[in-house]
């Protein structure tokens, strides 16, 4: 494991106010994490099976306040909403168990959003990320992409997003407007 070069271990994350010996988690693993920039960490697959785990895990993560790029990639986390990162612009929970948006993490800041392969049913609770810059979110394989009119349910929820699970904005993604139509029947004798 290289120190000045490219990777780094958990003992030497600096820059993110957590040290190794603050790490009280046994199964949190050892790795190789590239270090590309210092407000990019990568804790993703760390087998977080007990709830001890969890919550030490989610003790970690409300220190990273400086965080900008995170990635949580199979950590089976189902609930992130007490954690804060006033920071984040781009968050990858992919591969987890989150059954709503309402779960996720108070992220203000976010721009690129990937939550593929978890188990959100619904849409609701997507309105939340309305007053945020988000512009790219991916929902590929999760329940609620098979509801009616998901893109332009999507699009018209979040008018600033301009790629949903990695296809631009398209012209039949803009919801056309609610026209009603009110009928009176008469009965000619």
């Amino acid at each position: 494991m290289e120190k000045d070069g490219e990777y780094l271990s958990w003992c030497d994350i600096e820059d993110h106010d957590v040290r190794g010996n603050q790490l009280h988690c046994p199964r949190v693993r050892e790795g190789n994490f590239k270090k590309a920039h210092p407000h990019e960490l990568n804790l993703s697959f760390q087998d977080l099976g007990d709830l001890y785990q969890v919550e030490n895990f989610k003790r970690i993560l409300k220190r990273l306040i400086r965080v900008e790029k995170l990635w949580l990639v199979d950590n089976s986390l189902t609930d992130l909403s007490a954690i804060r990162l006033p920071r984040c612009r781009e968050l990858n929970v992919n591969k987890n168990h989150f059954t709503s948006f309402k779960h996720l993490p108070k992220i203000p800041q976010i721009q690129h959003l990937s939550l593929a392969e978890n188990n959100i049913m619904t849409l609701s609770g997507i309105s939340d990320f309305r007053h945020t810059p988000l512009e790219s979110l991916i929902l590929k394989r999760n329940p609620c992409e098979f509801q009616e009119r998901y893109r332009q349910l999507v699009f018209s929820s979040l008018p600033n997003l301009k790629m949903l699970d990695g296809i631009p904005k398209l012209p039949e993604d803009y919801s056309p407007p609610k026209i009603r139509f009110i009928f009176k029947m008469c009965t000619i004798l």
